[in-house]
């Protein structure tokens, strides 16, 4: 009798013991971004706090591709069509597809484009720095267009979200995610106190970097470390990149591409001295984001791209708009002359 009093002490404590530490746990495991997701590092250390500028919902707008004045194909800096908003206040109507869907820009894409009812001059071609060699060359490699229609495609798309409660964990995670997020955050706590901190690679698609003026630039907790990919290169985009832009532009008679490579969040804070953009722009018009990004850097836009984040906040996607919008008005007056 006294050992089975004992032993249901010690499941009761067990069992306290585990709810104690699942309540306390849990809410780590309520992620944002998708850096702190995949590094788990909680949001209350790594989540933005800066309000964002709200969408008007009524300038989300995703038009037939017979509707169209712009062809967007683009990858998921495109999807959410925020950026899209600064063509719509100008009155210019967009049709957005996923690369995906359209597998590439193939040797029969304009031939295919009119046939489909496409009457607009301009097709928006979207990638982020990390993809552009390999989706180049596909490409160019392609021959014909299959394209895959996607239900999602003409889904609504909502506006942003303008503010998070960095602190509002739930308890809908799994308490093992709850528990290496607190082993982390205790190791980080270590780590940071150490005069030589400069880079922690926790996760094998997740690092953390020392930034010299972290604090001017992005607002949450922890300010001076940012989260970045680890498989982000700090190396230039490969040469033939641009070689291929040339060859898929000679593809589009008629159709007037307007090429945005969006750069790596890595790229943007840590290596920002590279020269594809530069030749981007003076062999094809693209947009300069990356002198998009520098700029905003310098003048100390808080979470252009937020630390819990690979992507744009709404301020960078409304920086990248206008960037966009500039070089389609640019042709259009070249196209006037």
């Amino acid at each position: 009798m006294r050992h089975a009093k004992f032993f249901a002490v010690l499941v009761f404590a067990a069992l306290l013991g585990y709810g104690a530490s699942g309540f306390y746990c849990l809410p780590m495991a309520a992620f944002q971004g998708d850096l702190t997701r995949m590094g788990m590092l909680p949001e209350s250390q790594f989540g933005w706090r800066k309000l964002q500028p709200p969408i008007n919902p009524q300038l989300i707008q995703q038009v037939s591709l017979q509707q169209a004045d712009v062809l967007v194909i683009g990858d998921s800096f495109s999807d959410k069509s925020i950026w899209q908003t600064v063509l719509a206040q100008h009155g210019i109507k967009v049709r957005t597809e996923r690369w995906d869907s359209m597998r590439g820009i193939c040797a029969d894409f304009t031939p295919w484009l009119r046939a489909q009812g496409f009457r607009g001059r301009f097709v928006v071609l979207q990638l982020v720095e990390r993809n552009v060699p390999e989706m180049l060359e596909n490409s160019v490699a392609c021959r014909h267009m299959q394209y895959h229609p996607n239900s999602k495609t003409d889904a609504p798309r909502y506006p942003p979200i303008v503010s998070f409660d960095v602190n509002g964990g739930n308890y809908d995670g799994k308490f093992s995610t709850g528990f290496r997020t607190l082993l982390n955050v205790l190791k980080y706590g270590r780590l940071r106190k150490t005069a030589d901190f400069n880079t922690w690679i926790f996760h094998k698609d997740v690092k953390m970097a020392r930034l010299a003026n972290g604090c001017e630039l992005f607002s949450h907790a922890n300010c001076d470390d940012a989260l970045f990919l680890t498989w982000d290169k700090a190396a230039e985009v490969e040469g033939n990149a641009l070689d291929n832009i040339g060859k898929l532009g000679a593809r589009l008679g008629g159709i007037t591409p307007i090429w945005v490579f969006v750069p790596n969040k890595s790229t943007a804070y840590l290596y920002p001295n590279k020269q594809f953009w530069n030749e981007a722009e003076r062999r094809f018009h693209a947009p300069n984001l990356l002198r998009m990004t520098q700029q905003a850097i310098q003048e100390k836009t808080i979470d252009l791209y937020p630390a819990n984040n690979t992507h744009f906040s709404t301020e960078g996607y409304l920086l990248m708009g206008e960037e966009i919008l500039k070089a389609i008005q640019q042709a259009q007056l070249q196209g006037q002359r």
